[in-house]
C-alpha cells in the first residue's frame, strides 16, 4: 500500500450524495488517505470547504470557477472566492483556466474569469489549480502575465503533448496526471509526455467521478459503483503511470506525495 494524495476529487458531485463517507473510507483503505476537493463554481467551492472542514487533516479544498461556468463570474462570485481563498482548508485558487473544447462559456467570458482568479491567487499567495483544454496558446499568454507573482501551481488533469508540457514545466508548474493515461483511444499524447516528466514535478489525481480508467480489470469494475470513478482507484493511475515512466510505483508514489505536500503545504 502506498501513501497517496488525490489532488483532484470532485466529491461534492451529486453522484456521491448517497455514500460520500464510504467513498472516503474506501480510498483511505487503499492508501489514499488525503484528498483535495475541487471547487469548480461558487456553490461547489463553498461545499468543498465545508467538506474539508468535516475531515480535518484528511481533506482540503480549492476555491474557483471552472471555465464552463465563467459566464456566471461576476462581482459577487469574485468577492466570494476572495473570502473562501483566505480559509485554511482552501489550499489553492481554482479550478480555473480555459476550455475551448466545450465552450459552455464564451472565450471572452473564460478569459475574464481566468484573469480575475489569477489576480486573487496573487493577492492571497496560494497556488493555482489550472484547467486547459484546446486553448493552450491563450492560456499561456494570460498565465504569463501573472506567473512571476504566483505562489506556484499545477496543470490539473493534463492531457496535452510533451511540447505543451515543457512549456508548463518551464513556467514552474507541476503536472497532474489522471486516468486519462489509461485511455487507449485518447491518451496517446499523455502516455508519451509522461516519459519526459521529471519525478519532482508530477502529481496524481482521479478527477472523480469523471475519467474512469478504461483499463480496469473486471474485478476492479465490480468493486465500484457503476461507471463512477472514485479516489480509491488512484493506485491504478499510479501503477499505469509508473510503468510508462519507467520507475517503480514506490518511487512515483513517494515523489507525487512529496510534491503535493510541498506545493499545497499539507501536513
Amino acid at each position: 500500500m502506498h501513501d497517496l494524495i488525490d489532488i483532484g476529487a470532485n466529491l461534492t458531485h451529486d453522484s456521491f450524495d448517497a455514500d460520500r463517507a464510504a467513498v472516503i473510507a474506501a480510498a483511505a483503505a487503499v492508501g489514499v488517505k488525503r484528498q483535495i476537493i475541487t471547487g469548480a463554481d461558487a456553490g461547489g467551492s463553498q461545499q468543498a470547504l465545508q467538506l474539508a472542514q468535516e475531515y480535518p487533516g484528511k481533506l482540503w479544498a480549492t476555491a474557483g470557477v471552472h471555465p464552463h461556468h465563467a459566464k456566471d463570474y461576476g462581482a459577487d462570485t469574485d468577492a466570494l472566492l476572495r473570502e473562501l481563498s483566505t480559509k485554511d482548508p482552501v489550499v489553492a485558487v481554482g479550478e480555473m483556466g480555459l476550455d475551448y473544447f466545450r465552450n459552455f462559456s464564451s472565450h471572452e467570458e473564460q478569459e475574464h474569469a481566468f484573469d480575475a482568479q489569477l489576480q486573487i491567487a496573487v493577492e492571497v499567495q496560494k497556488p493555482v489549480f489550472l484547467h486547459q483544454r484546446d486553448g493552450h496558446g491563450a492560456f499561456v499568454a494570460i498565465l504569463k502575465n501573472h506567473i512571476d507573482e504566483l505562489n506556484g501551481g499545477v496543470a490539473h488533469c493534463f492531457t496535452g503533448t510533451k511540447e505543451e508540457m515543457k512549456v508548463y514545466l518551464d513556467m514552474g508548474l507541476y503536472v497532474g496526471v489522471t486516468g486519462w493515461i489509461c485511455d487507449e483511444r485518447r491518451g496517446h499524447d499523455l502516455q508519451e509526455a509522461v516519459k519526459y516528466l521529471p519525478l519532482d514535478r508530477i502529481m496524481l489525481e482521479t478527477d472523480a467521478p469523471y475519467l474512469l480508467p478504461r483499463n480496469l480489470s473486471k474485478e476492479q469494475k465490480k468493486a465500484i459503483n457503476g461507471r463512477r470513478n472514485e479516489p480509491s482507484l488512484l493506485p491504478h493511475v499510479l501503477e499505469t503511470t509508473a510503468g510508462l515512466m519507467g520507475v517503480t510505483a514506490e518511487e512515483l508514489a513517494a515523489a507525487a506525495t512529496r510534491n503535493t505536500e510541498a506545493l499545497f503545504g499539507l501536513v
